[in-house]
């Protein structure tokens, strides 16, 4: 429903950038005026154009009321919709970047609204400091060839396994001083399924290959793993998460995002949904088999 906002505010630029030319070109002729024939061409041209942004401002109310109606029956569904799909799933949850204290609420009263639980999470610190994570990597022969800035794509697929299987960590806690921000949860148990949020601004090299790493790593992962942002993010995390292969919602601050992100976790076809204009796959996937209560 927001695009139409934009393409309304992209017609009424084009039809004051069209009235300011004939303006100027009228200005610019030797005779300070245009003929009949001319001034018929840009009344029609102008016509069509406050034509179509009163078509493109209809449209845009009735999207609204649209997503208006949808937001209701999201939240007086939203319950019905998501009881037990989760129930007794261990969750995990990744930040790039400082924890989201408010984006973290959600996620976490969504997973608990399913009947999930977040066992762990971790938050990723951002960018990289090259020096000081591969000294503790050459310190090891175990871990010595994932130094270096060739190795940062193979280094974040690693931590991303070693964080959904659990058990012994090695190359997560040997980095964790200089990687992990803030970490909750001691469980060791395997993860049932991820939630992936960006907190930072997006990066550029090292830090970038090391994140596309993490993010195929979790995709590659025999568990569902999925992206996550809020309606304002701003610039959209959503194309680097895709590009991973992650799975995504935006709008994750809404019933309907919310209602995603458990349909996913659960088990829905991977995709991109939400009500943003990255959300290519539509609002909501379909829901998993399983019937809420089994």
């Amino acid at each position: 429903m927001f695009d139409l906002r934009y393409h309304v505010a992209s017609l009424a630029a084009v039809f004051v950038a069209l009235v300011i030319g004939i303006f100027v070109g009228v200005g610019l002729s030797g005779r300070g005026f245009v003929n009949d024939a001319e001034r018929k061409n840009f009344q029609a041209r102008i016509d069509e154009l406050q034509a179509d942004r009163d078509s493109a401002e209809a449209a845009a109310k009735s999207a609204a009321r649209r997503g208006n109606a949808l937001d209701a029956f999201a939240d007086t569904t939203y319950t019905s919709l998501v009881r037990r799909r989760l129930a007794g799933s261990k969750v995990g949850v990744v930040f790039v970047g400082s924890v989201d204290q408010g984006l973290a609420g959600t996620i976490r009263r969504t997973v608990s609204d399913a009947g999930g639980r977040i066992v762990r999470m971790r938050a990723l610190r951002v960018p990289l400091d090259p020096s000081a994570v591969d000294q503790p990597l050459r310190g090891d022969p175990d871990t010595r060839d994932l130094a270096g800035a060739d190795s940062r794509s193979r280094l974040g697929a690693t931590i991303a396994r070693e964080f959904v299987a659990g058990g012994q960590t090695p190359v997560l806690d040997r980095l964790s001083s200089v990687l992990v921000e803030e970490q909750l949860g001691l469980s060791k148990a395997p993860l049932d399924a991820v939630v992936v949020a960006r907190a930072s601004r997006p990066q550029q090299g090292e830090t970038q290959d090391f994140l596309s790493g993490l993010y195929s790593g979790l995709a590659s992962a025999s568990v569902p793993s999925v992206g996550v942002e809020e309606s304002s993010a701003q610039p959209s995390a959503v194309p680097p998460f895709r590009a991973g292969g992650l799975a995504t919602v935006d709008a994750i601050d809404t019933a309907v995002g919310q209602v995603a992100l458990v349909f996913l976790l659960e088990g829905a076809r991977p995709g991109s949904y939400g009500l943003g204009l990255d959300a290519v796959d539509g609002v909501l996937p379909a829901a998993p088999a399983s019937s809420p209560g089994e």
